[in-house]
């Protein structure tokens, strides 16, 4: 019985050695994602990009996009246009232009999803995020969100970097089932 208790003991020491290195491996990772909103420009998306389904669409394959719509993006915190509508099963080609000095960013998401988003965003205004549904764009500059609206509803595009969704940097997607957008 003691050899059995000491056998427990070796494997429980053994375990815990093991998820140590782990976590103190996997931490620096962690740490490096939190340098994004300082005004620099995220680096160029490597490799493909990651199709995940959300609640608002899934990202798109550019050469499926019919339409293109150009969103302006001002210091005044407004979009124009802030309304878009689009038929469900569409894909857009969004090219988002930075009229401003600041740094602003195009994301899509549902209402409490980005407000979600916007509250994590002023308490860590540094974090770092690159989804395929968000475009973050230099003052002067331009960028550009392939998306498929595979889901009906009515979704939003929001600057959510910290005080700019607060001060109705906001815009309207209404995904439509049927006619024309």
């Amino acid at each position: 019985m003691d050899e059995s208790k000491t056998m427990r003991g070796a494997r429980r020491a053994a375990l815990t050695r093991m998820a140590a290195g782990a976590t103190a491996l996997a931490l620096p990772m962690l740490a490096t994602r939190a340098l994004a909103h300082t005004g620099q420009p995220h680096a160029a998306k490597a490799g493909p990009v990651l199709k995940e389904q959300k609640d608002w669409g899934i990202a798109g394959d550019a050469r499926r996009a019919k339409r293109s719509i150009r969103v302006g993006m001002s210091d005044q915190m407004r979009f124009t246009p802030d309304r878009i509508d689009v038929r469900l099963g569409e894909t857009l080609r969004f090219v988002v232009h930075n009229k401003g000095q600041q740094m602003h960013e195009f994301v899509i998401g549902t209402r409490a999803e980005n407000a979600r988003h916007a509250e994590m965003m002023v308490k860590f205004p540094n974090m770092e995020h690159d989804e395929p549904y968000m475009a973050h764009v230099a003052p002067g500059k331009t960028g550009e969100i392939v998306w498929t609206f595979n889901r009906a509803g009515e979704f939003e595009f929001a600057c959510l970097i910290a005080g700019h969704y607060q001060g109705g940097m906001v815009g309207t997607i209404t995904v439509a089932t049927g006619g024309k957008a």
